[in-house]
């Protein structure tokens, strides 16, 4: 039943998304688009523009709630996702570093992300480890190599201010002029992490019950700690290098999944994924029209409910 919603908010957002915007385009102009009947100027508004910002977009809000969901069981911390953890911000230096002293070399910028994410989670493992990665230290890890990090993406946009207009929508989180290119982009690492974390959910359940029991059930609970957690880091890592700096939807997505269906991983990942192509689809299409003709990043969207909502967990977490 649950599922069966989430599929049909998926769709409704998906078609408000579609005929929403500057351009408005009727339920029969998209019915006609899709049946190849229309090929006028609407055709190309809605092939060309709108229908790959909208999937970028959900492929976007997919890769970072499953990293959200997967790192809040592995750290077994509800408030862990990757913007808090650091890994964002490692896939978000290099991938601007990449725009602002390669800017011809642009195509590199998701390979960038990628290592960037990978060797931050490495450097927050290695800061963390003491006869294991305990997830306290782990995040205080990632807190303190975010912030240093982020002194580092600071010092770009002031040496280099006249290159910086470029990726001002980037660092907000932005879908704008998204095209085919982020769809092909993106689609692999979505795949590959939907795979990932349908495999993992097992074992997530598992290292919810504590490292010892864990152990005593078999699981090799280091090796699985840093599988998943380098998962939950390149899909970090590709949705950063399409949207950019992005947050709160790896925060807030699997905590709104887990009031709805419990804390089943099994359950949790999959309705994860689908719950945050919804909210970055409806958060995207409200950046487009709300205050139209201008136009918000999507993340500043995503801050104004996010934001909120963070201070809530952190409320009823003092509180518990």
């Amino acid at each position: 039943m649950t599922g069966a919603a989430g599929l049909m908010l998926l769709a409704a957002g998906f078609v408000v998304s579609v005929i929403t915007g500057t351009v408005d385009i009727s339920v029969g102009d998209m019915a006609r688009i899709f049946t190849g009947v229309q090929t006028d100027g609407m055709y190309h508004v809605l092939m060309n523009i709108r229908l790959p910002r909208i999937i970028t977009g959900a492929f976007v809000g997919v890769n970072l709630a499953l990293s959200g969901a997967i790192l809040q069981a592995v750290l077994k911390n509800p408030l862990a996702d990757p913007g808090i953890v650091g890994v964002t911000a490692g896939a978000g230096l290099f991938a601007m570093a990449v725009m602002i002293l390669l800017p011809s070399f642009t195509h590199l910028v998701p390979p960038a992300a990628f290592i960037g994410a990978f060797v931050t989670s490495l450097v927050i493992y290695f800061l963390a480890y003491d006869g294991g990665a305990h997830p306290l230290r782990l995040i205080l890890a990632g807190v303190a190599l975010a912030a240093f990090l982020g002194a580092f993406m600071s010092s770009l946009t002031v040496l280099y201010s006249d290159r910086v207009q470029g990726t001002v929508n980037w660092m907000a989180g932005s879908l704008s002029g998204k095209s085919w290119i982020h769809v092909k982009m993106i689609l692999p690492y979505t795949l590959l992490g939907l795979f990932g974390a349908g495999i993992g959910a097992r074992y997530l359940n598992i290292l919810m019950l504590g490292d010892d029991v864990a152990r005593g059930l078999g699981l090799s609970v280091e090796r699985v700690k840093f599988m998943l957690t380098m998962l939950a880091a390149l899909l970090a890592a590709s949705a950063v290098s399409v949207a950019g700096l992005l947050g709160f939807v790896g925060l807030i997505v699997p905590h709104i999944t887990r009031l709805i269906i419990g804390s089943d991983n099994r359950f949790l990942i999959p309705f994860s994924a689908v719950f945050g192509g919804i909210i970055v689809i409806f958060a995207d299409t409200a950046a487009r029209v709300v205050f139209a003709p201008y136009e918000l990043p999507v993340g500043v969207v995503m801050a104004f409910v996010g934001a909120p909502f963070f201070l809530y967990l952190l409320s009823r977490s003092s509180r518990s």
